[in-house]
Protein backbone atom coordinates (compact mmCIF):
# COMPACT_ATOMS: atom_id res chain seq x y z
CA UNK A 1 0.00 0.00 0.00
CA UNK A 2 1.58 3.58 -0.74
CA UNK A 3 1.91 5.18 2.26
CA UNK A 4 2.73 1.81 4.32
CA UNK A 5 1.03 3.31 7.58
CA UNK A 6 -1.85 1.56 9.65
CA UNK A 7 -5.10 1.66 8.26
CA UNK A 8 -7.86 3.69 10.46
CA UNK A 9 -11.17 1.58 10.16
CA UNK A 10 -14.15 3.29 10.55
CA UNK A 11 -17.33 0.51 11.36
CA UNK A 12 -14.44 -2.32 12.09
CA UNK A 13 -17.63 -4.22 13.87
CA UNK A 14 -19.57 -4.39 11.46
CA UNK A 15 -20.09 -6.96 8.42
CA UNK A 16 -17.56 -5.05 5.78
CA UNK A 17 -15.15 -3.67 8.42
CA UNK A 18 -14.65 -6.78 10.34
CA UNK A 19 -14.11 -8.72 7.18
CA UNK A 20 -11.45 -5.62 5.97
CA UNK A 21 -9.58 -6.17 9.26
CA UNK A 22 -9.11 -9.83 9.17
CA UNK A 23 -8.05 -9.41 5.10
CA UNK A 24 -5.26 -6.56 6.41
CA UNK A 25 -4.13 -8.78 9.55
CA UNK A 26 -3.61 -11.28 7.62
CA UNK A 27 -1.58 -9.03 5.14
CA UNK A 28 0.85 -8.24 7.99
CA UNK A 29 -1.12 -4.56 7.84
CA UNK A 30 -1.44 -2.58 11.32
CA UNK A 31 -5.41 -1.63 12.09
CA UNK A 32 -6.62 1.33 14.15
CA UNK A 33 -10.37 0.25 14.30
CA UNK A 34 -12.25 3.44 15.17
CA UNK A 35 -15.90 1.88 16.64
CA UNK A 36 -18.92 3.10 18.92
CA UNK A 37 -18.35 0.16 21.40
CA UNK A 38 -15.43 -1.52 22.30
CA UNK A 39 -16.86 -4.35 24.01
CA UNK A 40 -18.39 -5.18 20.93
CA UNK A 41 -15.12 -5.06 19.52
CA UNK A 42 -13.55 -6.74 21.93
CA UNK A 43 -16.19 -9.68 21.41
CA UNK A 44 -14.62 -10.46 17.43
CA UNK A 45 -11.28 -11.56 19.47
CA UNK A 46 -8.85 -9.69 17.45
CA UNK A 47 -5.36 -8.43 19.55
CA UNK A 48 -5.38 -4.63 18.24
CA UNK A 49 -6.69 -1.62 20.49
CA UNK A 50 -9.75 0.06 19.28
CA UNK A 51 -10.66 3.36 19.55
CA UNK A 52 -13.57 5.03 20.89
CA UNK A 53 -15.57 7.57 18.59
CA UNK A 54 -19.36 8.23 18.01
CA UNK A 55 -19.64 9.68 14.45
CA UNK A 56 -22.31 12.01 14.36
CA UNK A 57 -22.33 12.46 18.63
CA UNK A 58 -18.50 13.56 19.69
CA UNK A 59 -16.67 15.08 16.78
CA UNK A 60 -13.88 15.80 19.08
CA UNK A 61 -13.29 12.57 19.85
CA UNK A 62 -13.65 11.46 15.92
CA UNK A 63 -10.94 14.46 15.49
CA UNK A 64 -8.42 12.24 17.66
CA UNK A 65 -8.99 9.15 16.96
CA UNK A 66 -8.31 10.11 13.40
CA UNK A 67 -4.88 12.57 14.12
CA UNK A 68 -2.73 10.44 12.62
CA UNK A 69 -4.23 8.60 9.94
CA UNK A 70 -3.00 8.17 6.85
CA UNK A 71 -5.10 5.74 5.01
CA UNK A 72 -8.59 5.58 6.41
CA UNK A 73 -11.81 3.22 5.41
CA UNK A 74 -15.01 3.84 6.36
CA UNK A 75 -17.12 0.83 6.11
CA UNK A 76 -20.05 2.49 8.26
CA UNK A 77 -22.87 4.21 6.21
CA UNK A 78 -21.48 6.77 3.75
CA UNK A 79 -24.12 9.28 5.64
CA UNK A 80 -20.99 9.72 7.63
CA UNK A 81 -18.82 11.03 5.23
CA UNK A 82 -18.99 14.49 5.96
CA UNK A 83 -17.89 14.00 9.86
CA UNK A 84 -15.18 12.16 8.58
CA UNK A 85 -14.27 14.83 6.09
CA UNK A 86 -14.47 17.59 8.68
CA UNK A 87 -12.47 15.77 11.49
CA UNK A 88 -9.39 13.72 9.42
CA UNK A 89 -6.27 15.33 8.73
CA UNK A 90 -6.25 17.10 4.88
CA UNK A 91 -3.11 14.51 4.02
CA UNK A 92 -5.08 11.45 4.86
CA UNK A 93 -6.42 9.22 1.79
CA UNK A 94 -9.99 7.75 2.38
CA UNK A 95 -11.93 5.07 0.68
CA UNK A 96 -15.52 4.58 1.47
CA UNK A 97 -18.43 2.31 0.82
CA UNK A 98 -21.19 3.69 -0.82
CA UNK A 99 -24.26 1.91 -2.56
CA UNK A 100 -25.51 1.19 -5.74
CA UNK A 101 -29.13 2.06 -4.14
CA UNK A 102 -28.28 5.74 -5.11
CA UNK A 103 -29.60 4.96 -8.87
CA UNK A 104 -32.96 3.25 -7.47
CA UNK A 105 -36.06 4.83 -8.71
CA UNK A 106 -37.58 4.58 -5.72
CA UNK A 107 -34.91 6.81 -3.35
CA UNK A 108 -35.33 6.30 0.34
CA UNK A 109 -33.10 7.58 3.80
CA UNK A 110 -30.61 5.35 2.85
CA UNK A 111 -30.33 6.04 -0.83
CA UNK A 112 -30.23 10.23 -0.26
CA UNK A 113 -27.56 9.21 2.68
CA UNK A 114 -24.82 7.50 0.77
CA UNK A 115 -25.56 10.52 -1.86
CA UNK A 116 -25.12 13.46 0.34
CA UNK A 117 -21.77 11.74 1.71
CA UNK A 118 -20.96 11.72 -2.31
CA UNK A 119 -21.48 14.87 -2.53
CA UNK A 120 -19.11 16.01 0.34
CA UNK A 121 -16.43 14.02 -0.74
CA UNK A 122 -16.76 15.09 -4.89
CA UNK A 123 -16.98 18.93 -2.99
CA UNK A 124 -14.08 18.30 -0.56
CA UNK A 125 -11.30 17.69 -3.14
CA UNK A 126 -9.86 15.00 -0.88
CA UNK A 127 -7.90 12.09 -2.33
CA UNK A 128 -10.12 8.85 -2.41
CA UNK A 129 -12.70 6.83 -3.63
CA UNK A 130 -16.38 6.12 -3.12
CA UNK A 131 -16.79 2.30 -3.55
CA UNK A 132 -20.69 1.49 -4.82
CA UNK A 133 -21.44 -2.02 -4.28
CA UNK A 134 -24.62 -3.75 -5.61
CA UNK A 135 -26.13 -6.27 -3.11
CA UNK A 136 -23.59 -8.15 -1.13
CA UNK A 137 -23.81 -11.29 -0.53
CA UNK A 138 -21.74 -13.71 1.87
CA UNK A 139 -20.63 -12.06 4.83
CA UNK A 140 -20.68 -14.15 8.39
CA UNK A 141 -24.44 -13.07 9.70
CA UNK A 142 -25.74 -11.48 6.40
CA UNK A 143 -29.09 -11.59 5.66
CA UNK A 144 -29.86 -11.81 2.24
CA UNK A 145 -28.81 -15.28 0.66
CA UNK A 146 -29.87 -16.12 4.18
CA UNK A 147 -33.30 -15.00 4.46
CA UNK A 148 -33.86 -16.14 0.92
CA UNK A 149 -32.60 -19.50 1.96
CA UNK A 150 -34.63 -19.56 5.11
CA UNK A 151 -37.96 -18.18 3.27
CA UNK A 152 -37.89 -21.20 0.51
CA UNK A 153 -37.25 -23.57 3.34
CA UNK A 154 -41.12 -22.74 4.26
CA UNK A 155 -42.58 -22.17 1.17
CA UNK A 156 -42.91 -24.63 -1.54
CA UNK A 157 -43.97 -21.77 -4.62
CA UNK A 158 -42.03 -18.81 -4.17
CA UNK A 159 -44.28 -15.72 -4.94
CA UNK A 160 -42.21 -13.06 -7.05
CA UNK A 161 -43.23 -9.86 -8.60
CA UNK A 162 -43.36 -9.68 -12.11
CA UNK A 163 -42.34 -13.40 -12.25
CA UNK A 164 -38.51 -12.57 -11.21
CA UNK A 165 -37.80 -11.14 -14.10
CA UNK A 166 -35.77 -8.08 -13.12
CA UNK A 167 -31.94 -8.15 -13.14
CA UNK A 168 -29.61 -7.98 -10.56
CA UNK A 169 -25.87 -8.85 -9.92
CA UNK A 170 -24.69 -9.04 -6.36
CA UNK A 171 -20.94 -9.48 -5.70
CA UNK A 172 -19.52 -11.74 -2.63
CA UNK A 173 -18.65 -9.90 0.02
CA UNK A 174 -14.95 -11.09 -0.35
CA UNK A 175 -14.88 -9.32 -3.79
CA UNK A 176 -15.64 -6.22 -1.80
CA UNK A 177 -12.83 -6.89 0.95
CA UNK A 178 -10.61 -7.33 -2.26
CA UNK A 179 -11.86 -4.37 -4.13
CA UNK A 180 -10.83 -2.20 -0.72
CA UNK A 181 -7.65 -3.64 -0.45
CA UNK A 182 -6.84 -2.66 -3.86
CA UNK A 183 -8.30 0.65 -3.34
CA UNK A 184 -6.23 1.17 -1.08
CA UNK A 185 -2.86 0.24 -3.02
CA UNK A 186 -3.59 2.82 -5.20
CA UNK A 187 -3.11 6.71 -5.64
CA UNK A 188 -6.00 8.25 -5.46
CA UNK A 189 -6.02 12.09 -6.99
CA UNK A 190 -8.78 14.22 -5.89
CA UNK A 191 -12.10 12.63 -5.62
CA UNK A 192 -13.39 9.14 -7.26
CA UNK A 193 -16.35 7.26 -7.60
CA UNK A 194 -16.61 3.72 -8.65
CA UNK A 195 -19.33 1.00 -8.90
CA UNK A 196 -18.43 -2.55 -7.39
CA UNK A 197 -20.19 -5.35 -8.98
CA UNK A 198 -20.60 -8.96 -9.19
CA UNK A 199 -19.70 -10.52 -13.35
CA UNK A 200 -22.71 -12.15 -13.18
CA UNK A 201 -26.43 -10.71 -14.53
CA UNK A 202 -29.23 -12.64 -13.29
CA UNK A 203 -32.82 -12.68 -13.09
CA UNK A 204 -34.14 -12.47 -9.62
CA UNK A 205 -35.69 -15.83 -10.72
CA UNK A 206 -32.57 -17.36 -11.34
CA UNK A 207 -30.78 -15.91 -8.28
CA UNK A 208 -33.48 -18.20 -6.40
CA UNK A 209 -32.55 -21.13 -7.96
CA UNK A 210 -28.89 -20.36 -7.61
CA UNK A 211 -29.64 -20.10 -3.53
CA UNK A 212 -31.41 -22.87 -3.73
CA UNK A 213 -28.79 -25.37 -4.91
CA UNK A 214 -26.35 -23.88 -3.04
CA UNK A 215 -28.19 -24.20 0.50
CA UNK A 216 -28.65 -27.69 -1.05
CA UNK A 217 -32.57 -27.38 -1.77
CA UNK A 218 -34.36 -27.83 -4.61
CA UNK A 219 -35.78 -24.57 -6.51
CA UNK A 220 -38.69 -23.67 -5.48
CA UNK A 221 -41.25 -22.84 -8.76
CA UNK A 222 -42.00 -19.24 -9.03
CA UNK A 223 -45.46 -17.35 -8.73
CA UNK A 224 -45.68 -13.99 -10.23
CA UNK A 225 -47.23 -11.92 -8.53
CA UNK A 226 -48.54 -8.35 -9.06
CA UNK A 227 -46.17 -6.09 -6.81
CA UNK A 228 -48.35 -3.69 -5.00
CA UNK A 229 -50.03 -7.01 -3.25
CA UNK A 230 -46.85 -8.14 -2.72
CA UNK A 231 -45.92 -4.60 -1.08
CA UNK A 232 -49.36 -4.99 1.50
CA UNK A 233 -48.40 -8.26 2.31
CA UNK A 234 -45.09 -6.99 3.41
CA UNK A 235 -46.45 -4.58 5.88
CA UNK A 236 -48.08 -7.31 7.52
CA UNK A 237 -45.36 -8.94 8.12
CA UNK A 238 -46.92 -12.98 7.91
CA UNK A 239 -45.95 -14.72 11.03
CA UNK A 240 -43.19 -17.41 10.43
CA UNK A 241 -41.77 -15.89 7.75
CA UNK A 242 -38.56 -13.82 7.44
CA UNK A 243 -39.21 -10.19 7.53
CA UNK A 244 -39.34 -8.21 4.17
CA UNK A 245 -40.07 -4.80 4.03
CA UNK A 246 -42.34 -3.40 1.49
CA UNK A 247 -39.02 -1.28 0.33
CA UNK A 248 -37.58 -4.98 -0.91
CA UNK A 249 -40.16 -5.41 -2.73
CA UNK A 250 -40.59 -2.66 -4.63
CA UNK A 251 -36.71 -2.58 -5.50
CA UNK A 252 -37.32 -6.11 -7.00
CA UNK A 253 -39.10 -4.46 -9.78
CA UNK A 254 -36.35 -3.04 -11.50
CA UNK A 255 -33.04 -3.83 -13.07
CA UNK A 256 -30.30 -3.51 -10.94
CA UNK A 257 -27.26 -4.10 -13.07
CA UNK A 258 -24.05 -2.33 -14.24
CA UNK A 259 -20.73 -1.45 -16.18
CA UNK A 260 -17.86 -2.93 -14.46
CA UNK A 261 -15.20 -2.33 -16.51
CA UNK A 262 -14.02 0.29 -14.74
CA UNK A 263 -13.98 -1.85 -11.51
CA UNK A 264 -11.69 -4.17 -13.34
CA UNK A 265 -9.30 -1.52 -15.16
CA UNK A 266 -8.87 0.70 -11.62
CA UNK A 267 -8.51 -2.07 -9.66
CA UNK A 268 -7.46 -5.23 -11.39
CA UNK A 269 -10.75 -7.10 -9.87
CA UNK A 270 -12.41 -9.96 -11.57
CA UNK A 271 -15.12 -11.05 -9.74
CA UNK A 272 -15.85 -14.18 -8.41
CA UNK A 273 -18.66 -16.12 -10.01
CA UNK A 274 -21.96 -16.11 -8.25
CA UNK A 275 -22.21 -19.96 -8.23
CA UNK A 276 -18.77 -20.11 -6.41
CA UNK A 277 -19.80 -17.33 -4.40
CA UNK A 278 -22.86 -19.19 -3.02
CA UNK A 279 -20.95 -22.07 -2.93
CA UNK A 280 -18.44 -20.64 -0.39
CA UNK A 281 -20.95 -18.69 1.33
CA UNK A 282 -23.15 -21.80 2.84
CA UNK A 283 -20.21 -23.99 3.57
CA UNK A 284 -19.03 -20.70 5.93
CA UNK A 285 -19.71 -21.42 9.55
CA UNK A 286 -22.17 -18.42 10.69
Amino acid sequence: MPDGGPVHVIGATGRSGLALCHALNARGRAIIPIVRSLPRWQATGMACPARMADLLADPAALRAALADATSIVLTAHARHLPAVLATAPDTARIVALGSTRIFTRWPDAHASGVLHGAQALSRSGRNGVLLHPTMIYGATGEDNVQRLAALMHRLPILPLPGGGTSRIQPIWQDDVTRAILAALDRQWDGPHSLIIAGGDQVTYRDFTRHVACAAGMRPRPVMPVPGWLLIAAARLHPPGLPRIMPAEVRRLLEDKIFDITPMRTQLGLVPTPLAVGLERTFRRPG
